[in-house]
């Protein structure tokens, strides 16, 4: 499988916060069924590069060794914007190809600023070709015009990536029963699930439909891992209608847990995890006893929460 953790050299340059604190939180709808609540504060890792992204993007990092690195996302990409903070704090160029053709003709959001002020050069397409961003014709494509570049995936979920986020099972080894995430495109929840103990188990909570994420899981724990590891499983009831779609439910349930814990809640990820082991457990989804951890893979962006809805 080969090493699983960034070099001393990469975490000197970025000083990550690490391990990650893991809180208990007192709340009634957990305590009254016999679960007791954690929260893993990855969202604390690093100002620019919080929650999952330092974990999945720490071993690419290395192995792209100051070459350009291109990756993929859309108008509004933590993952983008991460991907260009990381290559302005250690100094390798950074592509990123960005879905939507139109909003080349358009003044850049806040998110796409600053991913360019961070020297990140933006490349728009049509979402036919952002489709298809995987296919071969699309990658010389895009080798053609940048060259010599290290590719990483949308999300950045690939092998190193998963095998990055084992650390975040490890941080939690006989701490907690269950590990929850929500999910993406995958990785975190494959690391995780791998770094966990025997009798430990994690729970992934998809933010998108469709059905797909269980044999993209698998897929990456077979590259990261040469097959299954670890125990976990996924719950896709509560994907509240598609990728950073809400409904009134789901924001009076954020605003409320906001009020009783003083936490602001990252609304696309983060707050449908939280709505969805509130209900689990409310449906006695765990057993008494159990010591439950929610991973907080990232913070609130309050100005770029009013831009990024729908038009």
């Amino acid at each position: 499988m080969g090493r699983v953790t960034p070099s001393a050299d990469l975490s000197r340059a970025l000083r990550p916060r690490l391990p990650s604190p893991l809180q208990e939180v007192r709340d009634e709808r957990f305590a009254r069924h016999g679960v007791r609540l954690f929260l893993k504060r990855d969202d604390l890792i690093h100002p620019d590069l919080p929650g999952n992204k330092w974990r999945k993007l720490a071993l690419n990092l290395e192995a792209a060794a100051g070459r350009t690195v291109l990756t993929f996302g859309g108008a509004y990409s933590n993952h983008l914007r991460a991907t260009a903070a990381a290559g302005r704090l250690l100094g390798f160029p950074t592509v990123g190809v960005v879905r939507g053709d139109e909003l080349a003709r358009r003044p850049l959001n806040p998110s796409l600023a600053r991913c360019a002020a961070d020297g990140m050069r933006l490349h728009f397409v049509d979402r036919t070709t952002y489709r298809a961003k995987a296919s071969s014709e699309v990658l010389e494509g895009l080798l053609g015009l940048f060259g010599d570049v290290v590719v990483l995936p949308e999300g950045g979920s690939n092998a190193l990536a998963a095998q990055g986020c084992t650390a975040l099972g490890r941080e939690v080894a006989g701490e907690v029963d269950v590990a929850a995430v929500a999910c993406g495109t995958g990785g975190t929840l494959a690391g995780l699930a791998a770094g966990l103990d025997p009798g430990q188990r994690a729970l992934g909570v998809p933010v998108v439909g469709g059905g797909f994420l269980g044999e993209e899981v698998a897929r990456l724990q077979r590259e990261a891992f040469d097959g299954p590891a670890g125990d976990w499983s996924l719950e896709e009831r509560f994907t509240f209608g598609g990728y950073a779609r809400t409904t009134p439910e789901l924001a009076a349930f954020t605003d409320g847990f906001e009020d009783r814990h003083g936490l602001p809640v990252e609304r696309v990820y983060v707050a449908k995890l939280l709505f969805a082991l509130t209900a689990l457990a409310e449906e006695g989804a765990f057993a008494p006893g159990t010591r439950l951890a929610a991973v907080i893979t990232g913070a609130p962006d309050a100005p770029l929460q009013e831009s990024s809805v729908s038009r």
